[in-house]
């Protein structure tokens, strides 16, 4: 049993899944029940009953056991696992911190899985929230590399794939043209090797010397090493971690989202579109449309390790990144790759920093960067999504806009004015006036023309429709504030609807209603995301002068809408704006 109890004293033994053996031992005990019971709960979550296989980790559970058995004892606790009580329970976990609540209580739910011995009030708080939730730490905001060494990253990894995948077809070509390689040393040519590798799958040297009936140290310093044919056909662990971060330079995915990719996450909707589901630890499980790029390297790994994957255990064939690495905890992985690979990769290969220093690989920073330097152009929504039109204001403001250059810092100020000046002239009711109203607009509203700065020829002209654009007056159309002063206002006729020279008066209605059949139309074509982003404020606005207009006359909107054709051809429209 690997993992088991040791008796007299009281102790746990382990054999790891790395063949080590260890031996811990709980020491002197005023409680010895409560302490087996605990150990007994320890030994299920202890590798291979349980995902505990380090040495380290088992010392810690021992630990906190002992740091719980102590604190009863002196409450004058003497009794079992099955005597305590919520009360008890529940006041220790809260005096405690994150680590010896959470190891405490996985001992207790592991002994009661084994031996059912927990009262059920105290299963219940057992298996219930913590009261130390984990605290992360602010480590700050991870800056995006600069566009420098994001280009030096991409061609590093770039060029350790194309590398590897062109020594691997090599590889393949050489063992379609050996045979088995049986007769001695004659036989051992580098196009043999590479046929029995492909037969037989990575053998080290010794397992390959087993083959030919020889000693390793022949096979290592006479014949020739299997390990260059071994790496050419069975992509190493560097390779693996370059095909993960140019994935991630491609696509943007969390790197948790890339480590944990299987192959049946990968939905191939044809031949240049996948669908890719990944876990993102936020947000759980997500999905996203890959671009090109990504798909041709997600393409070229299944084919670059398609022997591999033949070679290696049931359980890890399905795994994405799946990988030979003969090490210490075993030959065959899968998953995200170790630190301690990538920076020493990036030592091998120089890859620097602006500072000059070896680049300091986080893979956190890979997705910041791919947002921050990201293509814009083929976005469809609003123009002041900074990072990604399908972040809400709030995720973006969160996890985002604080992580800028100095030029993108000046682009969220001016998206702040942008965002000001729309809610002023949102605040603003429509300016809707009757042809009295407007005959005794200077009477009746010196505010209105003082802030407008109306003077008599302007308000006879208003009165006229002599100042009329598609759907309202216009205060002054050489003032607008959406072109040059002096110039004649640029604007598409729906963007009256939110102007501050806007004035509206009865006879716009007929007009207003065909801009919001226009308004419907394009409702019915666009995805309604897309539609809210460009439309939506002119929309919500014009229904509310047409609400404003028909409590001024009822019979007004009614009258209106017979002369309304719902076509395109009743607008001033440019060719792609049309409906139809």
């Amino acid at each position: 049993m690997p993992a088991e109890l040791v008796e007299a004293p009281l102790g746990i033994a382990c054999v790891f899944s790395n063949g080590t053996h260890r031996s811990i031992e709980v020491g002197e005990t005023p409680n010895p029940v409560l302490t087996r019971e605990l150990l007994l709960g320890l030994v299920g979550l202890v590798h291979p009953h349980g995902k505990i296989d380090a040495a380290q980790t088992v010392q810690v559970y021992v630990y906190n056991l002992r740091k719980l058995v102590d604190h009863f004892h002196e409450k004058g606790f003497t009794g079992s696992a099955a005597e305590l009580t919520r009360p008890q329970l529940a006041g220790y976990w809260l005096g405690c911190g994150h680590n010896i609540e959470q190891t405490t209580r996985r001992m207790l739910a592991s002994l009661h899985a084994q031996t059912p011995v927990l009262a059920p009030a105290t299963l219940g708080l057992v298996q219930g929230r913590s009261f130390n939730p984990r605290r992360k730490r602010d480590r700050g905001s991870l800056q995006p590399y600069s566009a420098g060494e994001w280009e030096r990253l991409e061609q590093a990894c770039r060029r350790t794939v194309n590398a590897s995948f062109a020594e691997h077809r090599r590889a393949l070509e050489a063992a379609e043209a050996g045979q088995r390689p049986e007769g001695g040393r004659r036989t051992w040519t580098p196009e043999n090797v590479r046929w029995l590798l492909r037969e037989y799958g990575p053998l080290t040297n010794a397992q390959a010397a087993e083959f030919m009936g020889v000693s390793p140290f022949t096979i290592q310093w006479k014949w020739g090493s299997v390990t260059e044919a071994r790496e050419e056909l069975f992509p190493s662990t560097r390779v693996v971690l370059a095909y993960q971060l140019l994935l991630g330079v491609y696509s943007g995915i969390v790197p948790d989202g890339i480590a944990e990719l299987g192959v049946g996450d990968v939905d191939w909707a044809g031949e240049n579109t996948v669908l890719l589901d990944y876990v993102k630890g936020r947000t759980s499980k997500e999905s996203l449309n890959l671009p090109k790029k990504a798909i041709r390297l997600l393409s070229r790994w299944l084919e670059h390790s398609q022997l591999m994957r033949s070679h290696a255990p049931e359980e890890l064939r399905e795994d994405l990144w799946v990988r030979h690495a003969p090490i210490s905890t075993g030959s065959w992985h899968g998953g995200a790759v170790h630190q301690d690979v990538g920076n020493k990769w990036i030592r091998e290969i120089e890859l620097l920093g602006d500072d000059g220093a070896p680049l300091q690989l986080h893979r956190h920073r890979i997705r910041t960067s791919f947002e921050s330097l990201r293509d814009r152009q083929s976005w469809h929504g609003s123009a002041r999504a900074t990072i990604d039109p399908n972040h809400s204001p709030k995720v973006e403001g969160d996890n985002y806009l604080t992580v800028t250059t100095p030029g993108q810092q000046d682009s969220v100020d001016g998206i702040i004015e942008s965002a000001q000046g729309d809610l002023v002239r949102k605040a603003q009711p429509p300016m809707l006036l009757t042809d009295e109203q407007t005959a005794d607009l200077a009477a009746g509203f010196p505010k209105l023309v003082e802030k407008l700065r109306l003077d008599e020829s302007a308000l006879s002209e208003l009165l006229r429709g002599e100042r009329d654009v598609f759907l309202a007056s216009c205060a002054d159309q050489l003032a607008s504030p959406f072109g040059p002063a002096g110039k004649p206002c640029p604007a598409r006729p729906w963007v009256c609807l939110l102007c501050p020279l806007a004035m509206f008066a009865p006879r716009h209605a007929a007009n207003l209603l065909r801009m919001k059949a226009f308004f419907g139309r394009q409702w019915l074509q666009m995805p309604a995301e897309h539609f809210m982003a460009v439309f939506g404020p002119y929309a919500s606005r014009v229904d509310e002068v047409i609400a404003a207009l028909d409590r001024q006359d009822p019979a007004l909107i009614a009258a209106a809408s017979t002369e309304v054709a719902d076509d395109d051809a009743e607008l001033p429209l440019r060719p792609d704006e049309a409906t139809r």
